[in-house]
């Protein structure tokens, strides 16, 4: 990962997104991050709460602030984000290297 007082405008591969996501879930969850995986459901595999996942959102708006100009997960888009995979591809999708 880039140094935090450094810009990076540059696209993030889907593995570095999928690390992100998996990073900041295990902090807020306090596991290990090879306990996540892209299939496991936030509710009923990882039995994270909806406080949990607006820590999620949080932690990962910060983290992409300075990648993307006032990077924002919508609140109507929240309650898309079932699988950690939906939240991979959310996040892929606005700040990917395929986008």
């Amino acid at each position: 990962m880039p140094p935090d007082t450094q810009k990076n405008n540059a696209p993030m591969a889907r593995p570095d997104v999928v690390a992100l996501v998996r990073d900041r879930l295990a902090d807020i969850l306090e596991i290990e991050p090879d306990q996540i995986s892209e299939g496991d459901s936030f509710a009923d595999d990882l039995e994270a709460d909806s406080l949990a996942l607006i820590e999620l959102v949080e932690a990962i708006e910060e983290e992409l602030a300075d990648r993307a100009d006032a990077f924002r997960i919508e609140d109507e888009d929240l309650q898309d984000l079932r699988l950690v995979r939906d939240a991979v591809d959310y996040v892929y999708s606005r700040v990917g290297d395929g986008s």
